[in-house]
C-alpha cells in the first residue's frame, strides 16, 4: 500500500527540522545573530582579546546575582507570610517596610547600603566592642571589635544586601500574591486533618502556590542579573566594570560594548529558556 503524503509539514527524515518549525521567528532571529556574534569572536583577534579579559566579570556577575537572589527569596517569602498574616504589627510593619523599599530606586539603594548603611553599622560594632571592653565582659572580643572597619565590610558584600534588600521586597509581592491565590478551601482542609497552621502552609498551600510563582519569580530572577551591573558604578568588578575599563584604556568602545551586550543577552536569554522549561514541566506534571 501506498504511504499517504504528509500534509503536515513534518520531516520524517530530519526530525530537528520539525523544532525549528515550532520555535517563534523571533528565537530564529536571536540564536541567528547570537551564533554570528560567536563566530565574530572566535574569528577576530580584538574580540577574542576582549572577551576573555570580561570572563572573570562573567564570574563576578553570576557569584553576586546568585547570592543575592537565594537571600533575597528567603526575606521575600518571610515578608509575604507577614504581608498575609492576621498579626497587626506584623500586617503594618511588612507593608511599610515594602512601601519604602519599592519606591526607592536600586541605584540609590545601592549607594546608600554601600555608604550610609555599611558605615553605621561598623560604626555600631565599633561602640560595641567599647562597651564590651569598658565593662570588662569579653574585653578581648571587644578590643577586636573596636578595630574593625569599613574595608573589613567588603563592597561586593555591602553590593549583595543592597539586592537583597530590593528584590525581597518586590518578590515578596509575588509570595504574597501567589499564596492568596489558593483558595482558603486548601488552608481549611489541611487544619482539619490536625495540621498546624506552619504545616499546611509548608506542605499543602506553598508547593500549589510556588507553581503559580514561578514564572514572575523567573522575571525577578532575570532582572537581578541584568540589575547586577549597578554594583559596577561602586568597584565591584563584574562585566561592566571591566568593559568600561578596557574600553576606557583601549578606546575601543564600540567592540568592547558588543561583547558586554553579547554576555549578558546569552545569560539572560538562557535563564529566559531554562525557566520556561521548568514551568511547562512543572506544570505538566501537576496535570498528571
Amino acid at each position: 500500500m501506498k504511504e499517504a503524503p504528509n500534509h503536515t509539514g513534518e520531516s520524517r527524515v530530519f526530525p530537528i527540522t520539525n523544532k525549528l518549525n515550532e520555535m517563534p521567528w523571533w528565537v530564529l532571529i536571536i540564536v541567528l545573530l547570537g551564533a554570528l556574534m560567536a563566530l565574530v569572536i572566535a574569528a577576530d583577534d580584538l574580540y577574542t582579546l576582549i572577551f576573555k579579559r570580561l570572563l572573570a566579570g562573567v564570574v563576578m556577575t553570576v557569584q553576586v546575582t546568585l547570592i543575592a537572589y537565594c537571600f533575597s527569596m528567603i526575606f521575600a517569602l518571610i515578608l509575604g507570610l507577614a504581608r498575609i498574616s492576621s498579626t497587626p504589627a506584623l500586617y503594618h510593619l511588612s507593608t511599610v517596610w515594602i512601601t519604602i523599599i519599592r519606591g526607592v530606586p536600586m541605584l540609590i539603594l545601592l549607594f546608600y547600603i554601600n555608604f550610609v548603611v555599611g558605615p553605621s553599622l561598623v560604626s555600631g560594632v565599633n561602640s560595641l566592642g567599647r562597651l564590651l571592653v569598658s565593662i570588662q565582659l569579653l574585653p578581648q572580643l571587644g578590643s577586636a571589635l573596636t578595630e574593625v572597619t569599613v574595608r573589613d565590610f567588603p563592597t561586593v558584600a555591602r553590593s549583595i544586601m543592597a539586592l537583597v534588600v530590593g528584590y525581597s521586597a518586590f518578590s515578596s509581592e509575588v509570595f504574597r500574591a501567589g499564596i492568596e491565590s489558593i483558595g482558603k478551601g486548601q488552608m481549611e482542609a489541611a487544619r482539619s486533618l490536625g495540621m498546624t497552621y506552619w504545616q499546611a502552609m509548608a506542605y499543602v498551600i506553598l508547593p500549589q502556590a510556588i507553581r503559580r510563582m514561578l514564572p514572575p519569580l523567573g522575571n525577578d530572577f532575570i532582572a537581578m542579573l541584568k540589575d547586577s551591573s549597578l554594583v559596577s558604578v561602586v568597584g565591584v568588578t563584574d562585566i561592566t566594570l571591566l568593559g568600561k575599563q578596557y574600553a576606557a584604556g583601549t578606546f575601543t568602545f564600540f567592540e568592547t560594548y558588543n561583547v558586554v551586550a553579547y554576555l549578558y543577552l546569552i545569560m539572560t536569554v538562557g535563564l529566559a529558556m531554562v525557566i520556561k522549561l521548568v514551568e511547562q514541566r512543572t506544570q505538566s506534571q501537576a496535570g498528571n
